[in-house]
Formats: C-alpha cells, sequence, structure tokens
C-alpha cells in the first residue's frame, strides 16, 4: 500500500521527479570528478574518464557545469564544504571550551587519513597557490575556512579567558596541535626509516591519535589532571573510523612498493 502511494505520488508530480533525477545525476558526476580530479589534478584529468565513471553521457558534464574547469570549481566546493561542516561540528558541543577544541583537533587527525580526496585536492591547490597560478583556495578560504578559523580561534580565546587553558597565543595553539597532525603523516617515511613499524596500520594510527590528545590534555590546560580526564571523554565519545585506508596523498612506501599517487611539493616545484 505505502509503495503503491509513493508511486502515484511521484506519477502525479513529474516535475519533483525529474529534478530528484536530475539532482541524482549531478552528484554522481561530482563524485566522479573529485577521484578523477584527486588522482590526475585538473590538467591531467578528463572528462571522457569523469563520464564513464559516473555513468552518464559526456554532453551531460557540459550541460550541468560548463566545462571541466567549473567541474573542477565545483567538485573542490563540495567536498570542502561537507568537510568543514564535519569539522565545525566539535566546536559546537555542549561542553567546555577546551574540550571543543580537542574534538576538533582529533577530527583533525582522524580527517587527514580518511579523507584522501580532500586531502589530495587541497595538496594540488596549495601548490598551485605557491607558484602563484590561478587557484581555487582563495574564494574558498573567505566562505570556508576562514570562518572555521575564526571560530577555531574563538573556542581557544574563550578557554583562555575562563581560565581552562594556558593564557598563550590562540594561533600558537592551533599550530601546536593541528601542525603536530601534519607532521606526523609528512613525515611517516623518514620515521619508518629510523624505527621501523608502519605508521599507516590501524594499531599505529591509533595510538598516535591517543598520544595527540592525551599530548594536549597535559600542555594547554592549566590543570593537567583536568586536562587529562578531558582528554579521554574525547576519546572515548570518538571511536577511530572503522575504514581505513593508506594515506597515498602522503609519499609512502610499503614493503618494496612505493605509493606516491600525488607529486610531493618539491617535485612540483621543481623547475621543469
Amino acid at each position: 500500500m505505502t509503495n503503491r502511494l509513493v508511486k502515484n505520488m511521484a506519477e502525479n508530480n513529474p516535475i519533483r521527479t525529474q529534478t530528484e533525477r536530475a539532482d541524482q545525476t549531478r552528484a554522481r558526476i561530482l563524485d566522479a570528478a573529485t577521484r578523477e580530479f584527486s588522482e590526475n589534478g585538473l590538467v591531467g584529468a578528463r572528462t571522457e574518464q569523469i563520464a564513464e565513471a559516473a555513468g552518464v553521457n559526456k554532453a551531460l558534464i557540459y550541460y550541468y557545469f560548463q566545462g571541466k574547469e567549473a567541474l573542477y570549481i565545483a567538485a573542490l566546493e563540495s567536498v570542502a564544504q561537507r568537510v568543514v561542516a564535519n569539522s565545525s561540528r566539535g566546536l559546537f558541543l555542549d561542553c567546555s571550551a577546551g574540550e571543543r577544541y580537542l574534538h576538533f583537533a582529533l577530527n583533525h587527525f582522524d580527517r587527514i587519513y580518511s579523507e584522501p580526496v580532500f586531502q589530495k585536492l587541497m595538496q594540488q591547490e596549495m601548490i598551485r597557490l605557491t607558484k602563484g597560478e590561478p587557484n581555487v583556495l582563495s574564494p574558498l578560504v573567505e566562505t570556508l575556512f576562514k570562518p572555521l578559523g575564526e571560530k577555531t580561534t574563538a573556542v581557544i580565546a574563550e578557554g583562555i579567558r575562563l581560565g581552562e587553558l594556558v593564557p598563550v597565543d590562540s594561533m600558537q595553539v592551533m599550530y601546536a596541535a593541528l601542525g603536530a597532525n601534519v607532521f606526523f603523516f609528512l613525515s611517516a617515511p623518514m620515521m619508518r626509516l629510523m624505527n621501523g613499524p608502519e605508521p599507516f596500520e590501524r594499531s599505529s594510527l591509533e595510538f598516535r591519535r591517543k598520544a595527540a590528545i592525551e599530548y594536549l590534555g597535559q600542555t594547554i590546560f592549566m590543570d593537567r589532571e583536568h586536562g587529562s580526564r578531558v582528554a579521554a571523554r574525547v576519546l572515548e565519545a570518538t571511536p577511530m573510523p572503522l575504514t581505513i585506508k593508506p594515506p597515498t596523498h602522503f609519499a609512502t612506501k610499503i614493503g618494496n612498493q612505493k605509493i606516491d599517487s600525488a607529486p610531493t611539493m618539491a617535485e612540483e616545484l621543481r623547475p621543469k
């Protein structure tokens, strides 16, 4: 009875059905495009491959997005909006400023290895920005990343004002957490040579994310015991993502096989 009712409603509202189909087609194209652009960049990506992966005619790409560059912009905006929305959630929780910030820092750590498409796209845009080339980051900074940064520093400043966090520069607190997260992943190949263990195995990632939050609990809180309890609550409330893929957006090596799906910044900046 329910299925028949839904079917009748759809038949009586063909405009809505067409709109839904159009939205689904556009979403499939965006999903295929983000994967193609993350692997091959704007220049190397092929609209034929995107159309095939999305299961659509190539002409539909131009119908919905007017061309490859517009599709690239839409793809990066789409994935960035989703990532920023997810990153922001911890900053609005009903808990102390220090606890909200630890949620944000842990989300950042998890995002680096669980959002490879976003990381690759951002790496490509950072290289273009460094070279002074036209890039998509500039408008995204104003609409997405700057508001996120302002909210984060405001949370840190609140924690300092209320005496929960140590009275230091708010940006330095952010660099201390997010910079440490990034350095762990960037330095993984060298650390593997020095120490031997595979840094991107699940057990290694689980250990490092726990150590990172526990360290913040001991360093940015005025009361270390309070910081330790906060860190434990944050870790307990945020289990490690179940699906883990090796973060191939960082140059790495597993066994004798080199994995390097995106060029390093040094390679990109090397004179041709």
